[in-house]
């Protein structure tokens, strides 16, 4: 199998994954405008770190969860907490601290990176995700689980993660100077968007 084909899988369903304006997109962004391209970058690049890893652990997991859909439960589960304490932070203490006009410490590129490994590393939804399509895949017959086809799948999932946080970072630069990039709106914006996919989430979880 042409592991060249199986990197642009990778990298296509990353892409895909990473489209949705979310938690990790948005704070690329954010971090970009506040405290320059370099340290937004240095963050993506964190994120990106974790996603080769969990893509990675989903390939090695993407058997067992076909065949035990309760261990999609209890992840989807977990996250749905996680998104609804990070939703309560945008949306109401970090609203809080704004108002006291405290001009933050601007942190290092090195703080900036553990800071994108860290919240890549709560994001569980990737490992559920990857598992479901490398499943595909393997019955599509598109990919096996050979180890040079899942190193080439994973690096084309990590480097996908790291080009759409690029392009969040590059789009928010362009429209820096509209009022909804502000601190405060850029919360707001966080904040909403993980509640609704807390939402969709917990939506999901009745349904199962």
């Amino acid at each position: 199998m042409d592991i060249t084909f199986v990197f642009f899988l990778g990298l296509f369903f990353a892409i895909i994954g990473v489209v949705p304006p979310g938690l990790l997109n948005m704070t690329a962004a954010k971090i970009s405008l506040k405290e320059g391209h370099a340290r937004g970058i240095m963050f993506s690049i964190g994120v990106s770190i974790i996603v080769f890893v969990q893509t990675y652990l989903a390939t090695i997991f993407a058997h067992y969860l076909s065949k035990h859909p309760e261990a999609v439960s209890i992840l989807r589960s977990v996250a749905l907490v996680i998104f609804i304490l990070i939703a309560i932070y945008f949306l109401f203490v970090a609203k809080a601290k704004t108002k006291q006009h405290i001009e933050p410490k601007i942190k290092s590129k090195q703080s900036r990176f553990f800071q994108g490994m860290l919240m890549s590393g709560i994001n569980v939804f990737p490992i559920p995700y990857q598992a479901y399509i490398t499943i595909t895949l393997a019955t599509a017959g598109w990919l096996d689980f050979e180890k040079s086809n899942i190193l080439s799948y994973v690096t084309g999932a990590g480097m996908g993660t790291f080009v759409m946080l690029y392009m969040y970072i590059f789009f928010f630069d362009k429209i820096k100077n509209k009022s909804f990039t502000s601190q405060k709106n850029m919360n707001y914006i966080i904040g909403g968007i993980t509640g609704i996919i807390a939402i969709i989430t917990l939506i999901n979880i009745i349904r199962k």
